[in-house]
């Protein structure tokens, strides 16, 4: 649910126009399938999505599925959809395609082939023939030394005849690319200079496997590089395999992209998220009735990057958060999460839905929808109240009392939609029934809560029945229940009409 439907069909036009047309800034978010898309994942989709929407630039989604023991099936379909929801709409992406695709990799191998062998041919790659015994053992080795396990570049010094004699036997081998020493600093759009000499640190990396698959590094480089993506925003842990990139491009003589690092976001405790989390799931949101713009706020009201001009308290639209977005913004410290700002969120963009015409026939569904999966039992008969005037005007009375839109069906609150079974055996029913004649006097603009308190108050004594005995009776006789909202509310939100019918089918 999106609080401007017409933007967001604007948008997806604009996208299906661009989407074939290169453009100058071109970012992509590239998550690997084997799981849930959980908040950090979806703050960098939307922190690329709003630098490229705020540069008329493209974002692209592209499905990182090398290591394929990890796949987990549907999982790229779920990332598409969670996305889709939270109106990160991609320009170019697996489903939709483009000019640069396919957009999964597993479907680009041969690509990855081909320049596979051309760092084999330049020198800046070698065939490495070590057995998974040999590179346990050194990791053993290392850890019983206290050293940091790295691969020892064996099999890069051996000669060309040593190579071929080796392959003429069939022994099995992935390729490695050499590492070469990084004094000088890159630069971080976010953190600034960085400086990690990756060679002294790390041993020669795997970049094709012995199962014929390209390694993140290697395929993460060439599809940057083929898919012409100009920066790259990307998780605060992958900052120190950029040098290592950085080398890659320098191997195949390319000119890389600009990296942006994101700081990490913590729990409100200060700890770190955990895939353990069920609260660090987007579709845990959207089960939970958190609707997309208040998710995208609280996340980045979490990471920074946005001149906040209208404070806290505030839900910013999609064209407001594009327009507030200025990478220069973001600091390098962690942020943690507020779960109450999200609630406060939740409940602002309740009530920026119901002011919107345009929004009531999706609300009239979502919530026709909640009542009839809460009240199965009753959903076959006459008995619920889906009336979309009612169904609006219920939004309308409880925008300022709920944070979600399940709130709406819970037990205090089911006398909005199941017409009550009161007992026959209720005290003054007499006298109800005198009083809903009464009310059918009173016109539907006088049908409020302070008006109808008066006239209530005003039977109570001239009737002579104890004020407390009446509105026990009318909450019977309107909602079955014995707590809830007051009786005059409770009347007002149900509005004449309803209250009338309940009264009186009730007293017959």
């Amino acid at each position: 649910m999106h609080r401007n439907f017409a933007f967001l069909t604007r948008n997806f036009q604009v996208i299906i126009r661009r989407s074939y047309a290169r453009s100058q800034i071109r970012v992509r978010f590239a998550p690997s399938p084997t799981g849930y898309l959980h908040l950090g994942g979806l703050r960098t989709a939307l922190y690329n999505y709003l630098f490229a929407r705020s540069k008329n630039g493209c974002f692209i989604l592209r499905i990182e599925d090398t290591d394929q023991t990890r796949v987990v099936p549907g999982a790229m379909e779920q990332l598409h959809s969670d996305l889709m929801w939270a109106g990160i709409i991609p320009d170019e992406d697996p489903i939709r395609g483009g000019p640069v695709g396919p957009y999964v990799q597993s479907k680009r191998l041969d690509l990855y082939k081909e320049h596979v062998e051309i760092l084999l041919k330049n020198g800046s790659a070698y065939r490495c023939f070590c057995s998974e015994t040999r590179l346990k053992l050194l990791r053993n080795t290392a850890v019983k030394e206290s050293q940091t396990p790295k691969y020892d570049n064996r099999c890069r010094h051996f000669s060309d005849e040593e190579v071929k004699d080796r392959l003429k036997r069939g022994q099995t081998y992935c390729i490695r690319f050499k590492l070469t020493p990084t004094p000088d600093p890159f630069k971080d759009l976010i953190y600034g200079d960085i400086t990690y000499n990756v060679s002294v640190n790390e041993g020669d990396p795997v970049i094709f496997k012995t199962d014929g698959f390209p390694t993140y590094h290697f395929a993460n480089v060439v599809d940057d590089h083929l898919m012409e993506i100009s920066h790259v925003l990307r998780g605060v842990e992958w900052q120190m395999s950029t040098p290592k990139h950085l080398l890659l491009y320098k191997a195949f003589g390319w000119t890389p992209p600009q990296y942006g690092h994101l700081p990490l976001i913590l729990n409100s405790n200060g700890t770190k998220l955990s895939k353990r989390q069920d609260d660090i799931r987007v579709d845990y949101y959207r089960k939970d009735g958190i609707l997309p713009l208040p998710l995208l706020n609280y996340i980045t009201l979490a990471g920074s990057g946005f001149v906040r001009d209208k404070g806290l308290s505030h839900c910013y639209s999609y064209q407001e958060l594009i327009k507030s977005f200025d990478i220069n913004k973001i600091n390098v410290n962690s942020s943690r999460l507020d779960p109450i700002k999200l609630m406060e969120f939740n409940q602002l963009e309740i009530s920026n839905l119901v002011s919107n015409k345009e929004n009531h026939k999706f609300l009239v569904e979502r919530i026709t929808k909640l009542v009839k999966e809460a009240f199965s039992d009753r959903a076959l008969d006459d008995s619920l109240n889906l009336n979309p005037d009612h169904i609006i005007a219920t939004l309308k009375w409880a925008q300022h009392r709920i944070t979600k839109l399940s709130d709406l069906v819970k037990s205090d609150l089911k006398f909005l939609w199941v017409k009550p079974n009161a007992g026959k055996d209720l005290k003054y029913l007499e006298a109800v029934d005198v009083l809903s004649k009464k009310l059918e006097g009173l016109e539907r603009d006088h049908f409020c809560k302070e008006s109808l308190l008066t006239h209530l108050k005003e039977f109570s004594n001239n009737n002579n029945v104890p004020f407390a005995d009446l509105m026990k009776t009318l909450r019977s006789l309107l909602s079955g229940l014995k707590e809830g909202p007051g009786v005059a509310e409770m009347m007002e939100i149900l509005g004449r009409d309803t209250t009338l019918n309940r009264l009186k089918r009730n007293v017959t």
